[in-house]
């Protein structure tokens, strides 16, 4: 019977196996020797063989003395890194995590985001996931999903959210455009002109953003192309096909032959939040967002 060996019992004879004196290995252990003395004697009596002969003068092993000893000492090894693994898992650093971000915010702060993650966690597999703000919201419902970046996403009680960042928005036209030429231009100046925007699926709470701010300046727009791609946006407005309204990120994607416009709305600007479900265990997700909040200051 084993059933009552502990994983201290292997301590106490690897360590006396190793030293082969009952003094010193009770030293190293920081135990007295009798009760180390009595713990060896149980294990030999609970495994029913003999680990040691001993004589006055000395300790040596039996051959089921060294046969445990290399299988002890990988025993004990295993636990130790069974533990430290189950610690490391718990602060959150190993594991998996599965991040989705829209196609723009590469080129915001989401790259060192990742980058900083990454050396600090090098054992999470980071699975990124580039969707929309309402394939996102589908996923993260689903439980598909870890964390999301999403656009103004819609209040929802299967997941919490918390912004981490502000874009602002611009007026995009054509530089070939009349008015392409003006020093600064506003979206009542483009309200005769033919728009080129985002459907409404693709992210719910900037599409309506977009049209507060024309409603709020008296622009009701003439939407000619919906395009599911912000820089295929950008693409039509330099083929003439209308003006649009993107996020400040686009214009870094965009062409050359467009000219962007700052707009003076208070409503100008569009906010990037991190979703997550409350109910997700993980401690990678903490981990993640601890590096967002700290990068995105």
């Amino acid at each position: 019977m084993v059933d009552n060996i502990e994983l201290r019992h292997l301590r106490y004879f690897v360590a006396v196996a190793e030293e082969l004196h009952f003094g010193r290995a009770a030293r190293r252990l920081g135990i007295a020797q009798p009760p180390l003395s009595l713990q060896i004697q149980r294990l030999e009596a609970e495994l029913g063989v003999s680990l040691f002969d001993r004589t006055s003068r000395r300790v040596e092993l039996t051959a089921a003395g060294h046969s445990l000893l290399e299988d002890g000492k990988r025993v004990i090894e295993d636990f130790y890194s069974a533990a430290e693994a189950a610690r490391r898992a718990a602060r959150g650093e190993t594991g998996s995590l599965s991040v989705a971000f829209a196609a723009s915010l590469i080129s915001l702060s989401l790259p060192k985001i990742i980058r900083r993650f990454r050396e600090e966690f090098p054992d999470v597999r980071l699975e990124l996931r580039e969707l929309s703000t309402g394939s996102q919201v589908a996923a993260l419902r689903a439980g598909e999903l870890d964390i999301g970046f999403l656009r103004e996403p819609p209040a929802d009680d299967a997941f919490v959210t918390e912004t981490v960042m502000r874009e602002r928005l611009l007026l995009a036209i054509s530089k070939r455009h009349p008015l392409a030429s003006r020093k600064r231009l506003r979206l009542i100046d483009v309200a005769n002109e033919d728009f080129v925007l985002f459907p409404r699926d693709l992210a719910p709470g900037l599409h309506a953003n977009v049209l507060a701010m024309c409603a709020q300046a008296g622009v009701q727009p003439r939407i000619v192309q919906t395009c599911r791609e912000l820089y295929t946006t950008i693409s039509l407005v330099e083929a003439d096909l209308g003006v649009t309204i993107i996020p400040e990120t686009v214009r870094k994607m965009g062409s050359h032959a467009v000219r962007y416009f700052p707009l003076t709305s208070p409503l100008a600007w569009t906010r990037i939040d991190a979703a997550w479900r409350p109910d997700n265990p993980s401690p990678i997700i903490p981990a993640f967002l601890a590096i967002v909040k700290a990068m995105s200051r």
